[in-house]
């Protein structure tokens, strides 16, 4: 499927790397449809959360495996419902600040992926984790 980004102009994306999100990310409740861009240069552990329906918006993601000794989240099991049967992935959303050190990312709302299902959600979870 070609699509166009801000980012990367027109672009071919997979079937596979399409995602229907059934809750939503937090203030874009209207976009639904995203593809993660992955570059094998820079590695697994960041990629992009492409907008399927508005060019202009973007996400930075992480691959918070590198954090597991702070952060461990637990998929809750209304979410298993949203995402259907299978295994599901995380990544959770980054704002990369000019100042490097001022980044931050959104542990307290990660999004959970269902590899199986192409469904994915953000979901808010209980525990005790930063927002940035």
């Amino acid at each position: 499927m070609l699509i166009k980004t801000r980012d990367f102009g027109e672009i071919e994306v997979s079937e596979e790397s399409i995602f229907h999100f059934t809750q939503p990310i937090f203030g874009f409740e209207e976009y639904t449809k995203y593809a993660i861009l992955q570059d094998v240069e820079i590695g697994g552990h960041i990629a992009w959360l492409q907008s399927l329906q508005n060019p202009e918006l973007c996400f930075i993601l992480i691959d918070p495996s590198g954090l597991s000794d702070i952060f461990n989240p637990v998929l809750p099991q209304g979410a298993v419902r949203m995402l259907g049967e299978g295994d599901c992935f995380c990544w959770v959303i980054a704002v990369i600040t000019e100042n490097l050190s001022e980044s931050t990312v959104n542990l307290k709302s990660p999004i959970f992926m269902n590899a199986e299902t192409r469904l994915a959600a953000q979901i808010m979870l209980d525990e005790d984790y930063p927002v940035r």
